[in-house]
């Protein structure tokens, strides 16, 4: 399904509803409508927010359904969740958390052990 104009194609400016017509009948109804926030998303939150209601809430069954890991999944759904405005930014996060979260990406694709996960957490710890 192709998306409405979000943005003036001259300006870059917000476009707003203001004319809707039935299929059935032809009725016309005119105003102003601003697009709900979630026919504001990009295809990609689309897509994620879609794949949240199939596995009803369920990030692991999200994680499968989407091949990716748990922790990238629960990344994209705290992007989501701040672009719809319901909770302000997270802090970022540094890179000690970056290169842990990436560890254990690792291990949920099998490029590592768990054994060599903890050696590789334990040194990120010392430094």
């Amino acid at each position: 399904m192709r998306k409405i104009l979000e943005h003036c194609p001259t300006c870059g400016g917000d476009l707003l509803v203001t004319r809707m017509t039935c299929s059935t009948c032809g009725t016309v109804v005119t105003g102003v409508w601003e697009p709900c926030r979630f026919c504001q998303l990009s295809p990609e939150y689309t897509q994620l927010l879609e794949a949240f209601v199939r596995a009803r809430g369920n990030v692991k069954e999200m994680a499968r359904e989407l091949e990716t890991s748990y922790w990238t999944v629960r990344k994209q759904l705290d992007d989501l969740i701040e672009e719809l405005g319901y909770q302000p930014a997270p802090p970022s996060p540094d890179d000690t958390t970056e290169a842990q979260v990436e560890i254990l990406d690792r291990v949920d694709r099998g490029e590592i052990s768990p054994s060599e996960a903890a050696d590789l957490l334990a040194a990120l710890k010392s430094n």
